[in-house]
């Protein structure tokens, strides 16, 4: 009885006790970007040719993460961009159960399906992805229900299938990476993308990379867009031009579901 009394105490003090941080905004980023990202701004970057990364926030798994991710690339192009989620009711830091929901959430592949950004090249707001679905392989390509965890793993790797209205239908790679304070996933094209009948990033040339990190009353949201491009006229300006717009429709499709949480 004494050791069955001793477990449940333990499961209930593991899911209720917020973990202790020392995370903070002003600790992650610049000081004048923490302030504009308070004022409700968002921060972003665009860089041609050799990039590097200028808003990357100074997390120790996040940036070992990401430099994995891009090791392998040659990119002549990098769009960055930094959101503030402000939670609703809370300042705390984020407890056990609100962590797991939240990183469920964001495994909800399919919930993708249908989400707009806005179109710089039409001037008007365009479906993003068309149909989206987890998979089970880039060969076989057998639709699977988006995976729930009751106890997330620390790292996991998911396919999908996602039919995009300007780079067409495409297979990519998920890699999510769990922390205590943070966890981030990559997106990898495992196959070519083109834009309309023009080639445009070539098969694993393109890292997506997005980042949420819990800093007390509010989520700190990096999204990064790195890839190799074509080497054709105006290419690059148009590719980054849609990739800041798809990663505000990402940021939003997560605090729709981040608002659930909190």
């Amino acid at each position: 009885m004494a050791r069955r009394a001793a477990f449940l105490f333990f499961i209930i003090f593991a899911i209720r006790v917020p973990f202790v941080f020392s995370a903070s905004l002003d600790g992650l980023v610049d000081p004048a970007y923490a302030a504009q990202l308070r004022s409700g701004a968002s921060v972003s970057e665009t860089q041609l040719r050799n990039p590097i990364l200028k808003l990357l926030p100074k997390h120790d798994e996040l940036r070992q993460f990401v430099t994995g991710a891009i090791s392998s690339l040659d990119p002549n192009l990098a769009v960055e961009t930094l959101y503030l989620y402000k939670k609703p009711a809370s300042s705390n830091y984020w407890n056990n159960a609100q962590r797991s929901d939240l990183f469920n959430q964001t495994l909800a592949i399919s919930t993708l399906t249908g989400i707009q950004y806005f179109s710089a090249t039409r001037n008007t707001m365009r479906t993003f992805y068309e149909t989206s679905g987890v998979i089970d392989g880039p060969q076989t390509k057998k639709p699977l229900p988006d995976p729930v965890y009751p106890q997330p793993p620390g790292s996991l790797t998911l396919y999908a299938r996602q039919k995009d209205l300007t780079f067409g239908d495409n297979i990519y790679r998920y890699d999510f990476k769990l922390v205590q304070d943070a966890f981030f996933f990559s997106q990898e094209n495992e196959t070519a993308l083109s834009y309309g009948i023009i080639p445009a990033v070539g098969k694993n040339r393109l890292r997506s990379v997005f980042t949420v990190i819990d800093c007390g009353d509010s989520l700190l949201i990096y999204a990064v867009s790195i890839a190799k491009t074509a080497a054709l006229p105006g290419m690059g300006d148009r590719i980054s031009n849609s990739f800041g717009n798809r990663a505000e429709a990402v940021f939003k499709w997560f605090t729709a579901k981040a608002d659930k949480v909190f």
